[in-house]
């Protein structure tokens, strides 16, 4: 007899990001809320974000929402968002795809025309609402978080680069907004490479300077992510176009132009008075994909002026698959995994 180990898996893209929704072969994580299974999974089972982002099953481009009981009674389900660079409380792309897949598993019944259901993230509760025509999920409409502008216009000095002008939003994590032209940029495909070694230097330089505190969340680590910003375009009344790359990790610049990325670009246009609530964003990758970010209101925290959102896009299934998690394997590190796995005999 062998123990035989296996993840179920939806893959999904939004945008050309990947996210891979785990439905199955986990056991229930410990926490009273989908933020506290996140901090265990995060501190005591993080071999299994390793496991599906690294050698030999995944690669660091993708990202893993794994499917776990939601808290609220009001949500259909919870879910932890998982990427290389660790445990985001929120992110666009990965709740578009996870809907995605909860309507496509029959988690939530498909409605044909609108529907509207709420999702447990770490962040806490998310409003969807999804169109459906012919029983094809065409557009996954979530609420972006609350997102404002940290600092607006600061300089820094950047080796192979120079000054660099740039502004802080957060909107689930902490963004450099950086102006593509100015650094001699079009935001077209084969300038990926640059645009991920450029990012880096800048994002480096910035954490070696200084640090950012979110007016209640405190000390969230060390700013992350930046998005090179390209012109604005209005292309009809309250509609604006513009192109962008949001950079997450050394060398991985996402195919999509991000939810939170999106979210932090409509903070920024708020603050320089260039858009009103109802007003909307449409992002444009390196890949043609896009997502379409809406303005929808204002509130007063503190200091800031924190700008509620919701952002639209589209998620596709490719793949329905189970894993085999062959603990033997020299490229498989089971360590942080085993105890979460659920298992079952076979000859």
């Amino acid at each position: 007899m062998k123990q035989e180990l296996t993840i179920q898996l939806i893959d999904t893209h939004a945008g050309g990001d990947v996210s891979r929704i785990v439905t199955g072969g986990i056991d229930p994580l410990p926490g009273d809320s989908v933020r506290a299974q996140m901090e265990y999974l995060r501190d005591d089972a993080d071999g299994l974000r390793k496991l599906l982002l690294e050698e030999p099953y995944g690669i660091p481009e993708m990202s893993v929402d794994l499917l776990v009981p939601s808290s609220d009674p009001r949500a259909a389900a919870g879910y932890i968002i998982m990427e290389v660079m660790g445990y985001p409380i929120y992110s666009g792309s990965n709740t578009i795809c996870t809907a995605t897949a909860v309507l496509e598993a029959g988690i939530v019944p498909k409605q044909e025309g609108r529907q509207s259901f709420l999702l447990e993230s770490p962040a806490g509760l998310v409003r969807i609402d999804a169109l459906v025509e012919s029983g094809v999920v065409e557009a996954i409409t979530c609420e972006g978080l609350p997102s404002y502008i940290h600092t607006h216009r600061a300089s820094i000095e950047v080796p192979s680069l120079g000054t660099v002008t740039y502004s802080v939003a957060y909107s689930g994590g902490f963004y450099a907004l950086v102006d593509a032209e100015a650094l001699g940029f079009d935001l077209t495909l084969d300038e990926e490479r640059k645009l991920a070694c450029a990012a880096h230097a800048i994002v480096e330089a910035i954490q070696a300077e200084r640090g950012f505190s979110h007016y209640t969340l405190g000390d969230v680590g060390p700013l992350p992510f930046l998005h090179f910003m390209g012109p604005v375009h209005q292309v009809a009344g309250g509609y604006y176009r513009s192109r962008s790359a949001t950079y997450v990790h050394p060398g991985v610049i996402c195919r999509s132009t991000t939810g939170t990325g999106t979210s932090a670009r409509l903070a920024l246009m708020h603050y320089e008075g260039l858009i009103r609530p109802g007003d909307r964003l449409e992002t444009v990758s390196l890949r043609e994909t896009g997502f379409i970010g809406e303005f929808s209101g204002i509130e007063q925290e503190g200091d800031y002026q924190v700008v509620k959102n919701n952002i639209t896009g589209k998620g596709y299934v490719i793949a329905r698959s189970d894993i085999v998690v062959n603990c033997d394997d020299s490229l498989v590190d089971c360590d942080g995994l085993h105890h979460i796995l659920s298992s079952r005999e076979s000859c």
